[in-house]
């Protein structure tokens, strides 16, 4: 019997109590009372012998060894969790498909076309996380993803989905105050600036052979969909993917003044680890997303 192994449910509740820097909130997460993290607390000092935390100003702190401790369980218990969901869904048709794409693209592109899928497989239960990075697969529950970027993935398989083209929209209030009859009258309105992509406004003057126009200036927005709010908003005009306001378009709320779209540097893939290239389930998504990808580019 190994003596320093203690439950795993102790080990859950203190990583998650340290993480949440709160017993309240853990208990949360966890879907248990405080009093009842409170006691897999102290049965794991008990089980040490060390204290973990003390209470400064009635916040609960870790000590430093806890710290320490605490983020080593962290990697082991994300381990288990990835190790656990992969024996669940091996080989079996239906059960999770836990899916990671980009925020804006999940919620205006995938979630309104997921329906046909789910009617198509209702035995697959699909669970979504929204990544904005690439991640390594070894240390999350995840089988596949939606990249947008280069296809390069250590590890993993990629497989085209789609190209995107960046086009200029504003507020039709905004360009009834502000005509815009050339490229060159951009200089009289606010570009707005995406945090992930700073040069996007600069490459597209460029695309365009406009030099005289400084395309770094504008306020930022680090998500898509804060900036399709912006330029609903009237604040400038914005630089988005067709396909991502497509439906602004057709309702009126922002119109295109410069019908030049530009083909990104990169592109979006379905991505998953070689272990998964087997799984029927994410067989069958990869499938059907290839599908609806050539079908809304007709």
């Amino acid at each position: 019997m190994r003596r320093t192994l203690p439950p795993t449910r102790d080990l859950s509740c203190f990583e998650a109590v340290v993480r949440n820097k709160s017993v309240t909130k853990a208990a949360e997460e966890l879907n248990m009372t405080q009093s009842a993290v409170s006691r897999r607390i102290s049965s794991l000092e008990g089980l040490l012998g060390e204290r973990l935390f003390y209470r400064d100003k009635q916040r609960i702190q870790p000590t430093s060894a806890a710290e320490s401790y605490a983020h080593e369980l962290q990697k082991l218990l994300n381990g288990i969790e990835v190790a656990t969901a992969r024996l669940l869904s091996h080989g079996r048709t239906g059960g999770a498909l836990t899916l990671a794409c980009l925020p804006t693209f999940g919620s205006r592109w995938l979630v309104p076309r997921l329906n046909n899928f789910l009617a198509a497989y209702p035995d697959v239960d699909i669970n979504l996380v929204s990544k904005i990075r690439p991640f390594n697969f070894d240390d999350e529950p995840i089988h596949a993803a939606i990249h947008f970027g280069a296809p390069r993935w250590p590890g993993a398989i990629t497989k085209f989905l789609m190209n995107e083209y960046v086009v200029p929209v504003a507020a039709p209030s905004l360009l009834a105050n502000t005509p815009l009859k050339s490229i060159e009258d951009l200089r009289n309105v606010t570009l707005i600036q995406h945090t992930t992509w700073p040069t996007l406004w600069s490459d597209w003057l460029r695309f365009v052979k406009c030099t005289e126009l400084n395309g770094e200036l504008g306020p930022k927005f680090e998500f898509y969909s804060l900036v399709i709010e912006a330029a609903v908003a009237g604040i400038g005009v914005a630089l988005l993917p067709h396909f991502l306001v497509k439906r602004e378009i057709e309702n009126g709320q922002l119109a295109i003044p410069f019908d030049k779209p530009m083909r990104s540097e990169y592109a979006y893939y379905f991505v998953f680890p070689e272990r998964q290239q087997h799984n029927p389930n994410v067989t069958r998504f990869s499938d059907w997303i290839a599908a609806e990808c050539t079908r809304a580019n007709l």
